[in-house]
């Protein structure tokens, strides 16, 4: 008898925990997206075209992701509802073009997008459904429009390097917002503009000044911006 009253606490307490992590709060997003190019010629990553061929030289969606305002953030909240293709289906041509994989071995996104969708939009179902999710990140990125808004400031991707203050203000007149640059190196050992983080409220719905940043991943003064 005691086992079975131990067993039916357990069960309680592990159903109190899961009903806990799938309903748990967030302050605000972080809306990544990452600059191919840097992608590609980095010490760290293999780079392979998604199966759809080499996307446009553009920045691409990395991911949107819940964050609390001390720096920490949920991950993987709810196990029983993972990624399904199916349900974001009118989406994928989108995705594809603004949300492609570079990962090694060549695929078609869909890996990339489940990583995102289990860690990070898992926890915020409170606010979205999985073809929301992906629809108002895809927004996001034609709101934002990261490449045209450094492109207006005569910042284009070459062989050049660039002020990273000229980059962050660039962005900052295109988007209304300060953005968070995070840089990685090229084989050379060079900084260069890997990704650009912008602050969402937790609503999704509006672009809102970070309330903290992210740590790693500093840059120098002065860093590339690689061509693609």
């Amino acid at each position: 008898m005691e086992s079975k009253f131990s067993f039916l606490i357990t069960l309680l307490v592990l159903q109190y925990l899961t009903v806990v992590c799938v309903s748990q709060d967030f302050d605000f997003f972080y809306f990544v997206q990452q600059w191919p190019g840097s992608y590609c010629d980095s010490d760290k990553n293999s780079c392979c075209y998604p199966t759809t061929g080499k996307p446009a030289a553009d920045f691409g969606i990395h991911g949107l992701w819940p964050n609390y305002n001390d720096g920490s953030y949920p991950q993987n909240c709810d196990s029983s509802n993972p990624f399904d293709e199916s349900q974001i289906s009118d989406l994928i041509s989108n995705m594809s073009t603004n949300w492609p994989t570079l990962a090694c071995p060549s695929s078609s996104g869909e890996t990339f997008w489940s990583h995102e969708w289990d860690k990070h939009g898992t926890c915020s179902e409170s606010v979205f459904d999985q073809h929301g999710y992906f629809e108002t990140a895809l927004g996001l990125k034609q709101q934002t429009n990261l490449l045209q808004a450094l492109q207006t400031a005569g910042i284009n991707p070459g062989g050049r390097t660039q002020s990273l203050e000229n980059i962050k203000d660039a962005i900052k007149q295109g988007t209304g917002h300060t953005p968070w640059i995070e840089c990685n190196q090229d084989s050379s050992k060079n900084s260069q503009l890997y990704q650009v983080y912008l602050c969402v409220d937790n609503s999704g719905s509006n672009i809102i000044e970070c309330p903290v940043f992210p740590k790693g991943g500093k840059c120098g003064s002065e860093i590339e911006f690689p061509p693609f």
